[in-house]
């Protein structure tokens, strides 16, 4: 009979080996340069997280883009603002593209600055000497003026509420040539100089009026811009019927606060107008937000509205993929996984931990695929039970209630070694900071090792692992039946359901990113 510890140890020496160690001291498998990119891109928010601060990850997105070229440093930064939602990583990436002698940023400017805030954002990298000067330099003072000339009135408007920099501190900048009347008249007025009143374009004049005459229909411009005027409960429901989606969801409490849905009429309009698929569309909302929403909703919030915002989150993960087979879904909850999503920012920190967007991922899965079965796990798999039938929210809000522990990502492989069990899809969503497991000494990690020793049972079965802090390693190996994938936006379910049904390229989730066409 064949000697099994043999070829057991055979199997083992054929593992790739582990050739980095992640933050908490743990074996790892480092990302080559463009998946790094692509992950500090896609999770990155130059915030202090758990394991590192805000200038180590700007550090190693600028040393890791000079080992790529500029077109996918590009492409990284579309596919992040566009279909990964994110600020200030693409905003750095096109800073970054603007010193290189190429013609992507060009290409990638229009695509990635695609709002006041973005490009505030922008000159703001730009000022900071983050990517080697302090000068805007004459290409981006180009390209900053053109967006504002080709800007709408009411785009300039709400591009003019926030600081350093101003937009007031913009225009002064690149010097923007006014095409019309209007246009100039508005240029004087945000910047202070002197300046036609005739010609102001009508959305400024009717800004005017109200701060003139309080009592008159409040015009559309952000609300920021009318706080400070004595505003009723009417006034506060027009606001909130006129504003974008995104502020609606963002400032349910404030509405409450001063009255608005004490209006017969708001209430109702607000509910129908979170729960709208196309609203929820046009606002690239992150799942996770609405059950930031949801939780922060105080009483003051009529039920309806409430309601609607969990409708909301059942349609903003639609497109959770529904797989045939066996799936096994592993959220991390350990004690890393408690910090800030989007890390640590002084007066601005999420309330949304890394473990709630775990706890949300697992149960949308189980939404869609109500045989999914669900390991939590720290230092072992924790014994949780989920009623498929439940709303997401109150899934999500059980799986995040756990937490603490240490990281051992291998304990769901080994639970399902040791079982003996059939898996067609196994699925992770963690920092990827394991250490538990990092004492036993084999050539990788030990989630390598307890993968192929499923497989071994499971020759088709597929491992995806939803990487949702910027930390640049992995503890599974990117091969044919491993895709890594970084982010917390809703895309990377369209990416999980693709990989399942064989149609990614080899290349995987990089693959994806190199389909952006530059044009």
């Amino acid at each position: 009979m064949a000697n099994k510890s043999l070829f057991a140890s055979i199997a083992g020496m054929l593992l790739p080996r582990a050739d980095a160690q992640n933050h908490a001291g743990g074996p790892a498998y480092a990302l080559t340069p463009r998946h790094k990119l692509a992950q500090l891109a896609a999770t990155g928010s130059l915030n202090r997280t758990f394991y590192a601060d805000a200038r180590d990850q700007l550090d190693d997105v600028l040393l890791t883009a000079l080992d790529v070229d500029p077109a996918f440093i590009a492409k990284t930064a579309i596919y992040a603002r566009r279909r990964g939602y994110m600020k200030d990583m693409p905003a750095l990436l096109v800073a970054l593209l603007s010193t290189m002698e190429t013609h992507d940023f060009s290409k990638a400017f229009p695509r990635v600055i695609d709002n006041g805030k973005m490009l505030r954002s922008f000159v703001q990298i730009m000022r900071s000497g983050a990517v080697g000067r302090k000068s805007m330099g004459s290409r981006p003072k180009r390209f900053v003026a053109n967006w504002l000339e080709r800007a709408s009135d009411i785009e300039i408007m709400r591009a003019s509420v926030g600081q350093d920099p101003s937009l007031a501190d913009v225009i002064k900048m690149v010097h923007p040539k006014p095409g019309t009347r209007e246009r100039e008249a508005l240029y004087g007025y945000l910047i202070g100089r002197p300046y036609d009143v005739s010609a102001l374009p009508q959305i400024a004049q009717d800004f005017e009026a109200f701060k003139r005459n309080p009592s008159r229909t409040p015009p559309d411009v952000p609300f920021q811009m009318l706080t400070a005027l004595p505003l009723t409960g009417e006034h506060w429901a027009a606001i909130g019927s006129k504003g974008g989606w995104q502020m609606l969801r963002m400032n349910l409490n404030t509405f409450a606060r001063h009255g608005a849905f004490d209006v017969s009429w708001f209430p109702r309009k607000a509910a129908a107008r979170l729960r709208d698929p196309a609203e929820i569309k046009r606002a690239r909302v992150f799942p996770y937000q609405l059950m930031a929403a949801y939780a922060a909703a105080d009483d003051k919030v009529p039920r309806m509205v409430r309601e609607a915002l969990q409708d909301a989150m059942e349609i903003s993960i639609s497109n959770v993929p529904r797989i045939d087979g066996r799936v096994v879904v592993c959220p991390d909850v350990s004690g890393s996984m408690s910090s800030p999503v989007t890390g640590y920012r002084k007066g601005a920190t999420s309330g949304v931990r890394c473990i709630d967007v775990a706890g949300l991922v697992t149960a949308a899965f189980l939404r869609a695929n109500p045989e999914t079965r669900v390991l939590p796990f720290e230092n072992d798999v924790v014994d949780v039970y989920l009623n498929p039938r439940d709303s997401v929210m109150t899934n999500a809000q059980r799986l995040a209630s756990i937490g603490g522990g240490g990281t051992n990502c291998s304990a769901p492989l080994a639970k399902l070694v040791a079982e003996r069990a059939r898996v067609d899809l196994v699925v992770f969503i963690s920092d990827n900071e394991s250490w538990i497991d990092a004492r036993y000494g084999g050539r990788g990690t030990a989630t390598m090792e307890m993968w192929e020793k499923l497989k071994r049972r499971n020759p088709d079965a597929k491992l995806v692992c939803i990487d949702i802090q910027p930390y640049g390693t992995t503890q599974a190996a990117e091969r044919a039946d491993v895709l890594n994938i970084g982010g917390f936006s809703d895309s990377v379910f369209e990416m999980i359901s693709a990989f399942a049904k064989d149609e990614l390229d080899a290349g995987h989730w990089v693959g994806e990113i190199e389909k952006i066409d530059l044009g």
